[in-house]
């Protein structure tokens, strides 16, 4: 089913913007005047209260030095647990199945490092050829390590269409050749949400363990980790959950696994009060803590522990709820305002389906791109030809998407994209 929206007009966006229940929180972020963000499921915006919480941390290293690991307004030996605590619930966990560690492809590496465990003719791994690159690398390496050989033993379901994933090529593949599978909770192109609750009955049925990486997902949709049965997930926190540029990632681990060793130990895998005990005989904590592997990056932490006040506040269910409806208008505006430009939205068009970013192709994308950019609107492009537009529920309005739509209209029809190559940026 689809959040249908048929008027497209200015004054149909400002009444939304009048009616939205969430309008509060744009004034918590730093917005830059004169331009438009589009951006925000490839880096979240600054917020008041992250910066907050950063410059509080910055106060207790300068006020308590080594004292700040106890003391002090953020105490860091228990930072990463109180995070862990505070995005639980926009996962579908308990707050001992979260810990906020490393960083996505170092967190992917730990826990296939601990779970990836071939044995006889089950040491194949499952992922998908639309996937994120750096989970390839990941799982390429991994099987290396192992002696084996990523074109043989890297099984990755094949596309139909090069937008999206079938659920039945995705659970015909489960044979009993596949030891561990990886999937993206929603395909960071299209904006694809894979359906993760059946495909983990699936696996299970099949005696195969599953993860997922809910970067393109945590913090824009709900999810049930736990009463999904999830065996692991990890995801990064600087897009959605606005937890600053190259923040520190997070990770979920069923407590039906509590006590495995992990792959990769450090003494962060410790259980808290034997940690300083400095033996050299790992007791690992009977947490999701148990996958740390360093010192918390507590400047990098720090962030993330305002942002995540705004969506305790908010709630995932009402930052979801926007997000599918303003997606939808800026959808009803492409195609009302944008026919036969040569346009496609390649984004599924069913709610349920469909992530929070719009997935918008042209064969002049880039040039499209840079050309919105001019114009003071920062959209996100991915090669070869996809313009990726994210109105953002706690900080994009309806009117914002309206004179998005109606500049790309303008730099087509004036053609002013054709003053640029067709060629991605260094950072696209």
């Amino acid at each position: 089913m689809s959040t249908k929206i048929t008027e497209t007009s200015l004054e149909y966006a400002k009444k939304m913007d009048s009616l939205d229940s969430l309008r509060q929180f744009r004034d918590e972020f730093y917005l830059k005047p004169g331009s438009i963000y589009m951006d925000g499921n490839s880096l979240g915006l600054l917020s008041k209260r992250a910066e907050r919480t950063l410059l509080e941390s910055l106060d207790d290293w300068k006020n308590y030095g080594i004292d700040g690991w106890t003391n002090g307004n953020h105490p860091w030996f228990f930072m990463a647990e109180k995070l862990g605590e505070k995005l639980a619930p926009l996962v579908g966990a308990s707050s001992e199945e979260v810990i906020v560690t490393g960083s996505t492809t170092v967190n992917l590496h730990q826990l296939v490092a601990t779970f990836y465990q071939p044995k006889g003719n089950r040491k194949k791994i499952l992922a998908d050829e639309l996937t994120f690159p750096s989970d390839i690398y990941a799982l390429q390496s991994q099987l290396r390590i192992h002696g084996l050989d990523p074109e043989k033993d890297l099984i990755c379901v094949k596309s139909k269409d090069g937008r999206y994933l079938e659920e039945e090529d995705i659970i015909q593949a489960m044979t009993d050749e596949i030891a561990l599978i990886i999937l993206p909770t929603v395909l960071y192109r299209s904006g694809q949400i894979l359906d993760m609750k059946r495909l983990t009955e699936e696996a299970h049925k099949r005696g195969i363990l599953i993860g997922f990486d809910g970067c393109h997902s945590v913090g824009s949709i709900p999810h049930s980790f736990s009463e999904w049965d999830v065996d692991f997930a990890y995801w990064c926190n600087y897009k959605h959950l606005n937890g600053g540029p190259g923040g520190v990632g997070g990770l979920f681990v069923n407590r039906k696994h509590f006590g495995a060793l992990p792959g990769l130990a450090g003494w962060f895998s410790s259980r808290k009060d034997k940690q300083f005990d400095m033996e050299h005989t790992l007791t690992p904590a009977q947490t999701a803590g148990a996958y740390q592997i360093g010192t918390p990056h507590v400047l990098s932490c720090a962030p993330l522990l305002g942002s995540l006040e705004i969506f305790t506040e908010a709630g995932i269910d009402a930052i979801r709820e926007k997000s599918l409806q303003i997606n939808q208008f800026l959808m009803d505006c492409i195609e009302q305002e944008l026919p036969e430009m040569g346009f496609f939205i390649g984004s599924p068009r069913e709610d349920a389906r469909r992530g929070g970013h719009v997935s918008l192709e042209h064969e002049e994308a880039a040039r499209i791109c840079k050309s919105l950019k001019d114009n003071g609107i920062i959209p996100d492009f991915r090669a070869p030809n996809i313009i990726r537009l994210a109105p953002v529920a706690l900080y994009t309005s309806y009117e914002e998407v309206w004179e998005v739509v109606q500049t790309l209209k303008k730099i087509m029809n004036e053609k002013q994209y054709e003053k640029f190559k067709n060629e991605r940026e260094v950072v696209a």
